[in-house]
């Protein structure tokens, strides 16, 4: 696989990314999915900001997934287009995204990043 192929490196540069890996190797071994999951979505709000500013980007880009599932508004739409951008970042940092709850019942963080990211401009208390 190409160093950026369907990886965020590819939309916000090696610098930036190699210190959201470094970021996401300390802080998700003992981090709380609560916690995790909105800072990657406001990582991957980022990263639609810097795909805005390409000129047409290829439909198989991660630019391009990101723009789509920017306009999205299902969950499980969005994580069809960034679940294996997402999967590729925690494999970068070297840590996994799966996780299990004190009652034994497994969830991903990857799934509640996705969740955060769709609803990032939500307000419910503007409804």
């Amino acid at each position: 696989m190409e160093d950026n192929e369907r990886s965020l490196k590819s939309v916000v540069g090696s610098k930036t990314y190699a210190a959201w890996v470094d970021m996401l190797r300390h802080l998700v071994p003992d981090g709380r999915t609560h916690r995790l999951a909105p800072l990657v979505a406001g990582m991957l709000q980022y990263a639609v900001v810097k795909a805005g500013a390409e000129e047409e980007p290829d439909e198989e880009s991660v630019a391009y997934s990101l723009l789509e599932a920017a306009e999205a508004y299902d969950p499980e739409e969005a994580s069809e287009m960034l679940f294996d951008v997402i999967e590729r970042l925690f494999a970068d940092a070297g840590v996994g995204y799966e996780r299990t709850n004190a009652r034994g019942q497994g969830y991903s963080i990857a799934d509640e990043i996705v969740y955060e990211f769709v609803h990032w401009f939500d307000m419910p208390w503007e409804a």
